[in-house]
């Protein structure tokens, strides 16, 4: 059965003034789910970081707050995580982590990327001693723990520059001692329950994943690349999300998959295809026939403007055309989904209300798809589009459409 949509859970971390720093994410099969039922860690931590950075977004699932994202071992010692924006982003230690040298040296590493680090369920041992010193947060379990030794381990970690966090507050006793004690943070049923966050998945079909893989160990051509994005409406929309996404700190938008090829690079873009592929279901989920129409949308758009636009403006024409179905596709308002893509305005306003210098074209080519046609004279007389011209256009579409073998 195809998942069609993603489930988060997530519960606020408040700091002692009880304004809300960070969002715990939780994995959730689904939307009824209260607790986190998973085949294996490694599946709870890509599910998490799938839907985090792909299907819902950083800024939609925590704003300019903190994500704390559980990680066991076997993510930690993947390099998904390097998807991840290190400054958003604080890695809870699963409790059942071994503070092997290797684990300690990665736990280096990812503080010297600027990741922040939690010990999550945090008892204290000659072994689980060794990581305080990476440790940005701790995190104690009042309720495993007990009430009556909270203070004393408390003023143990005193000694260490970091910030403690009372997991599991359940009663407004327990909030008032963990709070006298000095604890920095709180969470847990007293402040919040876990809410669950759900979004429409549209999945890239696998056969699409594997060829840009493949391409890209081979060192393709970035022409060959662009084309080969351009083929999946899912991965195109989830790339440019992912790379727009606020802690990407980019500087400019990005003005067409070449550019955010280049911009990614071929490692990451290799890294972040490879958890896609881990994530994604056999079959899409969504019907096939819209995302041909989709692509086949793109293509006619970029085609009808080609003679009066070029360059830059052919690759937003594309853009426009491919991206007017996505508020079907993810079931969900445009203006929504265009809050979590950074495009140029002459985009937006083209697929919020036809207008601008590309809206005209997105216009003829949807005219193009009611039988009837009524439309589409005057818009071509506006466009100083030909018969001739219209025609050709819309069978080189199909055309090449069938050649992508979509």
């Amino acid at each position: 059965m195809t998942q069609e949509h993603a489930f988060i859970g997530r519960q606020p971390i408040l700091n002692r003034q009880q304004q809300i720093i960070g969002y715990e994410l939780l994995f959730r099969l689904n939307q009824e789910a209260v607790s986190a039922e998973f085949s294996s860690d490694m599946h709870a931590g890509t599910n998490v970081l799938v839907n985090t950075i792909s299907n819902m977004g950083t800024d939609w699932l925590v704003g300019n707050k903190l994500a704390f994202i559980n990680v066991a071992e076997s993510m930690l010692e993947s390099n998904f995580l390097e998807l991840l924006q290190p400054q958003r982003v604080i890695l809870e230690i699963v409790e059942t982590t071994q503070p092997t040298e290797d684990l300690l040296n990665r736990l280096r590493d990812l503080r010297a990327q600027g990741f922040g680090i939690a010990l999550d369920d945090f008892v204290l041992t000659p072994q689980t001693a060794s990581m305080i010193e990476f440790a940005n947060y701790i995190k104690l379990d009042i309720q495993q723990l007990g009430m009556s030794q909270v203070p004393t381990l408390s003023k143990e970690l005193r000694r260490f520059p970091l910030l403690q966090v009372a997991e599991k507050v359940e009663t407004k006793d327990e909030f008032t001692k963990c709070f006298d004690i000095g604890m920095d943070c709180f969470q847990g049923y007293y402040f919040a329950h876990p809410e669950t966050l759900s979004a429409k998945v549209i999945n890239p079909g696998y056969a699409n994943i594997l060829q840009l893989l493949n391409m890209l160990r081979n060192n393709a051509e970035i022409r060959d690349i662009e084309n080969a994005l351009k083929r999946d409406v899912a991965l195109s929309f989830k790339l440019l999300r992912y790379i727009n996404s606020a802690g990407f700190g980019l500087s400019c938008e990005i003005q067409s998959f070449r550019h955010a090829v280049t911009i990614l690079g071929y490692q990451k873009l290799y890294r972040w295809l490879t958890l896609l592929l881990v994530t994604a279901g056999a079959d899409t989920g969504t019907p096939p026939a819209l995302l041909k129409t989709a692509v086949t949308r793109g293509r006619l758009v970029e085609l009808l403007g080609s003679h009066l636009l070029d360059g830059q403006d052919k690759d937003n024409l594309f853009i426009v055309g491919m991206f007017s179905l996505l508020d079907v596709l993810l079931d969900m308002p445009m203006d929504k989904i265009l809050e979590t893509l950074i495009l140029p305005e002459t985009v937006t306003d083209a697929l919020m209300e036809h207008t601008g210098i590309y809206g005209p074209f997105l216009e003829l080519a949807e005219a193009c798809e009611d039988p009837e046609m009524a439309e589409v004279p005057r818009l071509c007389e506006q466009l100083q589009i030909t018969p001739e011209m219209l025609n050709r256009s819309h069978v080189q579409a199909l055309n090449w459409v069938e050649e992508l073998g979509v």
